[in-house]
């Protein structure tokens, strides 16, 4: 074993010596970075999956509201026959009621 006396960078010099001899580098086979990637790949499949088609929703719904706000920027060809919003209402919701709770008008020439 190496001795762990001196200066900081001897003892530097001498842990690094110990961990290359406990920890030597392993030699590649042929074989090393096909299965490298491999492993990767198998292991972001589900993630990448799922991201590819959430970036598919995400860009029907962009080309969705890009189509709706076109559809109702263009103006109608048929023009609204109603004046204001409270004739619309009293169009779509008749009086089914008798003359008396219609509306009144007062005649003040005196006859």
């Amino acid at each position: 074993m190496y001795s762990m006396r001196g200066n900081d960078d001897e003892r530097l010099d001498a842990l690094f010596r110990v961990y290359r001899e406990a920890c030597p580098d392993p030699e590649p086979s042929p074989n090393f970075m096909p299965t490298l990637w491999g492993r990767i790949e198998s292991r972001q499949t589900f993630t990448f999956s799922f991201r590819r088609m959430a970036n598919g929703f995400v860009t029907a719904a962009v080309a969705l509201s890009i189509a709706l706000g076109v559809y109702m920027s263009i103006p109608r060809s048929t023009p609204s026959t109603y004046q204001t919003y409270i004739e619309a209402l009293a169009d779509a919701n008749p009086l089914d009621t008798p003359d008396i709770v219609g509306p009144v008008s007062l005649d003040l020439t005196g006859r």
